[in-house]
This record gives C-alpha cells, sequence and structure tokens, in this order.
C-alpha cells in the first residue's frame, strides 16, 4: 500500500531533529508540504526543506513562550496557505530530582511544562479553530511515561505526557463530528539528540534489558505511523494511544 499525501499541510514541531526530523522527511516523501518548526536547529529545518523543494519551509519559534506557539501556528497556515495536520512532535527531558533546591526543581518543571503540554494545548487550539468546517488531524507525540511513570528525576516530563494523552482523548471526544481526528503516539526510549545524555549516563544495556526486541527504537520506526494515519486511513481510531516501545510494557 502506497501512501500519497499530496496536498497535505502539515506542521511538525521539533521537526528538525530525533523524531521530528523523521517525521517530517517522512511526510514529506509521501508529497506532503511540511512546516518544519525549529527552536535552535535551523540549520538542519533549511536542510530539509531544501531536500524537498516542495514549498515546505522552515519555522523558527521558541515554545517556551505561550505566543511562541501561538504565532507558529498563524505563520504556518499563513506561510503554507493552511494546515490540515498538526504533529505535536517538540519536547524538553531535563532531569530534576525533589532532593535538589526547590527554585532549580520550580523551573524545570514549568519550562517542561511550557513546552510539552501549553504549548501543544496552545497550537491544538488554534488547530482546532483553523480546521473549523473543514475537519483536520492532530497527532500528539507522548510517551510511555504518560502510562508507567518516570524515575524521580522526570516528574515534570512524566505529567506532561500525561497531559497530552488525556488532550488528546478530549479532542477526539469533543469536536469528531466537525470532522476533526485526534491520536497520541506513545514512544518508550527512543535513541534521539534527547536521550542522549541519559543514555550516557544508564548505559544502553539498562534500556535494552526493558525491551522485548533486541535493539532499540529509532525515530523511523515511529515516522511512517504518522504518516498512516496523516493518510486518513486510520480516521476511526480517533482518539486512542498507539505504544511503540520495543514491547517493554510485556518485557
Amino acid at each position: 500500500m502506497k501512501i500519497d499525501l499530496t496536498g497535505v499541510k502539515a506542521l511538525v514541531t521539533g521537526g528538525s531533529s530525533g523524531i521530528g526530523e523523521a517525521i517530517s522527511v517522512t511526510l514529506a516523501e509521501c508529497g506532503a508540504v511540511v512546516g518544519v518548526h525549529y527552536n535552535t536547529g535551523g540549520e538542519k529545518a533549511r536542510q530539509i526543506v531544501e531536500r524537498f523543494e516542495n514549498g515546505s519551509v522552515a519555522l523558527g519559534a521558541d515554545l517556551l513562550e505561550p505566543e511562541g506557539a501561538r504565532k507558529l501556528f498563524v505563520t504556518a497556515a499563513e506561510t503554507l496557505g493552511g494546515i490540515d495536520l498538526l504533529v505535536n512532535n517538540a519536547g524538553i527531558f531535563i532531569p530534576a530530582h525533589p532532593d535538589g533546591g526547590h527554585g532549580e526543581w520550580m523551573k524545570t518543571w514549568e519550562s517542561t511544562i511550557a513546552v510539552n503540554l501549553t504549548a501543544a494545548g496552545i497550537l491544538c487550539r488554534e488547530a482546532i479553530e483553523h480546521f473549523n468546517g473543514r475537519g483536520g488531524r492532530i497527532i500528539n507525540i507522548a510517551s510511555r511515561a504518560a502510562f508507567r511513570g518516570e524515575t524521580a528525576d522526570y516528574l515534570a516530563y512524566a505529567a506532561s505526557k500525561g497531559g497530552m494523552i488525556s488532550l488528546s482523548r478530549s479532542i477526539a471526544r469533543s469536536f469528531g463530528k466537525e470532522g476533526i481526528k485526534s491520536f497520541a503516539i506513545a514512544p518508550g526510549y527512543v535513541r534521539t539528540p534527547m536521550t542522549e545524555k541519559y543514555l550516557e549516563k544508564h548505559g544502553d544495556e539498562m534500556v535494552a534489558n526493558e525491551l522485548a526486541l533486541d535493539e532499540m527504537t529509532d525515530p523511523d520506526d515511529v515516522a511512517p505511523l504518522v504518516a498512516f494515519i496523516a493518510s486518513g486511513k486510520l480516521d476511526h481510531a480517533t482518539g486512542c494511544t498507539i505504544d511503540i516501545n520495543g514491547g517493554s510494557y510485556i518485557h
């Protein structure tokens, strides 16, 4: 089965590296025009859009600021001539143990919630308003941490991803009759720049011991699912969460 996304206009946050890069490239390979969002990875985002020369654009925005998220969606819609698909992938993964100083813990909590959840919520709100009358799709990249929790260093991360799951389901439930479909994807550990420091500290072996498979998940294991959802062939699964974690729930 070939996935043809010709005519689809997508915005992918955190689209210049890791899972987001794989999603941006896969969507473009299938024919979609992609707004590749970046914060600091501008050069990589521009390389992605230059590779395809199909009208895709690189869009910079700091999602730590609420207005940055809103402006990103508005700019993407204006530049691409509309949005059909929103992929909320941008996220941060910063350790802060409760035993540490209160100020530093609060800073990490607020930053993590701001980028991982508040920005996603703002972008979803903008998408719902934009999709009014014609429908569209939202895919939120959450985490298995939303279901099994995380270690003490990453309470904020787990809380933010749990919020994304509830956000996705609530949108599916509330706006389905308006043609808006909403999905969540919950990866486990994925070999990306964001997880490099964690792997350096704990080692690949610790992660591998949690898996039912013999290798760690790669961004290219996640991206095809996004393209499949974008095709509309999974619309009646709206509201669902799809796990991609190497069988770590069952191992």
